[in-house]
């Protein structure tokens, strides 16, 4: 790589460990750019999933305080369902053709810009239903997960370790639907989830997959940054802008990617 494209990697391991910790599509900054450096997707989605880890480690640090609120069962049951999901993802991801993952990859963006262009209609409809619980079924902390819960937290992780760009929004409705918590605590529970799923699929991708080790360097530098900051960024973040832009950048580079 040259100097400025170095710089780019960095840059998007900065953006994408915000967006890690606050709107969860931290891939979808940094996948296309490791693409435009002309690595094949699948190297590129390893040592993505790799130059991530540190984000969401910082991230999950940074929400420390909002997950002392989480029952330790709870969270270890998610953290646990996450990173089992996460296996079948990456064992997916390598043992499909990768002309499979390659074919896939452009509509699982547009997939994700999707979810994120509706995030706020699911996001309203969520607080509402936690600020104005109803007299006959009065608000409560649920300390297990229901089955429909426990079975699209699971299969979230399973996205995330196949491709993982739009995991974080999928967790955060998951979430928010199956457990009565606030929003910002969910966000604390999706980071420590998407971690533990990402560190899973980045151990196996160690050990079997190709990866470019400069490029998830440079994203582990930028994302460890990132990561701490947007766990600050996302208590107050009120995104329709960053949400466009998003949007809008997902689109042109599964564009890019289709032609």
């Amino acid at each position: 790589m040259t100097g400025a494209e170095q710089l780019a990697v960095v840059g998007a391991g900065l953006g994408a460990g915000i967006l890690t910790s606050t709107v969860g599509v931290a891939s979808l900054l940094s996948f296309p750019v490791l693409i435009a450096l002309g690595i094949p997707p699948v190297v590129a989605n390893a040592s993505n999933t790799l130059g991530l880890l540190p984000g969401a480690l910082s991230g999950t640090f940074g929400y420390r305080r909002e997950l002392r609120e989480i029952p330790r069962a709870q969270t270890i049951t998610v953290v646990l369902l996450c990173a089992l999901g996460a296996i079948g993802g990456a064992v997916l991801l390598l043992a499909l053709p990768s002309q499979v993952f390659a074919t896939a990859a452009p509509w699982l963006i547009l997939f994700t810009c999707l979810i994120v262009g509706v995030q706020p209609l699911i996001s309203r409809r969520l607080r509402a239903r936690s600020n104005h619980p109803s007299s006959e079924h009065p608000r409560r902390l649920h300390r297990s997960l229901s089955p429909a819960t426990t079975v699209f937290t699971t299969l979230t992780g399973v996205y995330g370790g196949y491709f993982g760009a739009g995991a974080g929004v999928m967790m955060m409705a998951v979430l928010a639907v199956g457990l009565d918590l606030d929003l910002r605590v969910v966000n604390g529970l999706k980071t420590i989830a998407l971690f533990a799923a990402n560190l899973v699929a980045g151990i196996i991708f160690v050990f079997i997959a190709d990866l470019n080790l400069t490029a998830a360097g440079l994203l582990a530098a930028g994302s460890l940054v990132g990561g701490y900051a947007g766990a600050h960024l996302g208590r107050r973040l009120p995104a329709p802008l960053l949400r466009a832009l998003i949007v809008l950048a997902g689109i042109i580079a599964a564009c890019l990617m289709l032609r």
